[in-house]
């Protein structure tokens, strides 16, 4: 049960929802469960809500002319230009507290091949993952079973 709630937890966290996933990890890993798994579902929760990101981002020219749409055109086109700037290479950082949302939205927008977008998150958010691990591990001295 609580890797499924770590998953949940990291998918709602890739997603505008609020939520912080590392710090449920990181309690997870003080107690006693296997390191591999948490790292496992933690990145695959993540990258799944990125991915919903990514598909909210493929319908917005659906959308961006209705009056409810919370986006100007100008802020469209500086993002689609900020993205061909570094190219979808940037999904990397898809993990960032501060903008790794919208890079995976502004993924969707700019219609990256769904394996460029899944390996190029996925590895963002694995390193991220597992950097956090490793740090509540030298701290607490956890250990894996």
């Amino acid at each position: 049960m609580a890797y499924l709630t770590l998953f949940a937890t990291a998918f709602a966290a890739a997603t505008l929802l609020p939520a912080y996933s590392e710090i449920m990890l990181g309690s997870l890993a003080t107690q006693g469960l296997s390191l591999f798994w948490l790292w496992f579902w933690a990145t695959l929760g993540n990258t799944l809500g990125s991915v919903v990101n990514g598909i909210i981002g493929r319908q917005v020219d659906r959308f961006k002319h209705k009056r409810w749409f919370p986006v100007s055109d100008l802020q469209l086109h500086k993002a689609r230009n900020r993205f061909n700037r570094y190219g979808q290479w940037s999904l990397l950082l898809g993990w960032l507290p501060l903008g790794g949302d919208a890079l995976t939205l502004v993924g969707g927008i700019m219609r990256v091949p769904w394996l460029n977008f899944v390996i190029l998150v996925a590895i963002g958010k694995g390193l991220r993952y597992a950097f956090v691990l490793w740090l509540v591990v030298e701290a607490s001295g956890a250990v894996s079973p």
